[in-house]
């Protein structure tokens, strides 16, 4: 039987999403907890492989078990394995064609800045910067939304680069900003690196047109900033409801 979950966690207590062999990370804890549940080695598939430092507040996986479980007993029983950093919000059991990631309509990832005062008890969660101009900021946003060559803005080496940004939202309440974006495909440090550059901008540091330059022209190999992990969180991954069985 293949399920799918949706899990929040707090990156800050993990190396990421993705297995390592001796360093706790996410799916390590959810394979663990789903192959004592199951009596056989359970592999999972998320929709995206959050860095170290990053949090997620509906991160998508799918995985198939021996064993037919109802889902909500399903949940119950994760929900006791991964307390306290990581819990399960939604299980479902899905068709055979659902895989995760190559299923998702939409993601959503939303990064956090705090223009007040430091407070040490939420350095894991937010970025701390003051002084920012954030209409430019918006203006450079603007830049970003629609379909473009991301490869001044993605770390590592792809094939193919082109990725489209639905919209790119900002929300300011007291003292906190925060950076929304909304997209089809993300890829390694893409969020954080436009985060980066929105900071650049927002800080002075660099001009708008530099990044006009680094989006039309990818030979140029405009390099900004790349923002810590630990505002960032992964909010919601969409899916059809075709691929729902319950």
């Amino acid at each position: 039987m293949k399920y799918f979950i949706r899990i929040t966690y707090d990156g800050s207590k993990f190396f990421g999403f993705q297995r390592l062999q001796d360093c706790p990370t996410v799916q390590k804890s959810l394979e663990d907890a789903l192959s004592c549940i199951d009596g056989e080695q359970v592999l999972v598939k998320g929709a995206g492989r959050t860095d170290r430092g990053v949090h997620a507040k509906g991160q998508g996986v799918h995985f198939s078990l021996q064993h037919s479980i109802p889902v909500k007993g399903l949940q119950h029983v994760l929900n006791r394995y991964l307390a306290p950093y990581i819990q399960v919000l939604e299980c479902r059991e899905v068709t055979d064609s659902f895989h995760a990631r190559f299923s998702a309509q939409q993601k959503r990832y939303r990064y956090r800045i705090c223009l007040g005062d430091y407070d040490p008890c939420l350095y894991d969660y937010v970025l701390f910067l003051k002084d920012l101009d954030v209409e430019r900021m918006k203006e450079v946003g603007k830049l970003f939304v629609g379909v473009h060559n991301f490869q001044n803005f993605v770390s590592g080496t792809r094939e193919n680069y082109e990725a489209v940004l639905f919209d790119i939202l900002f929300e300011q309440r007291e003292q906190f900003l925060d950076i929304i974006f909304v997209g089809k495909s993300f890829y390694r440090y893409m969020v954080r690196n436009l985060v980066g550059a929105l900071l650049d901008i927002g800080m002075g540091k660099r001009d708008i047109m530099e990044v006009k330059e680094a989006l039309s022209d990818q030979s140029l190999k405009k390099r900004f900033s790349t923002a810590p992990s630990n505002g960032l969180y992964l909010e919601d991954v969409v899916y059809s409801s075709e691929y729902f069985l319950d």
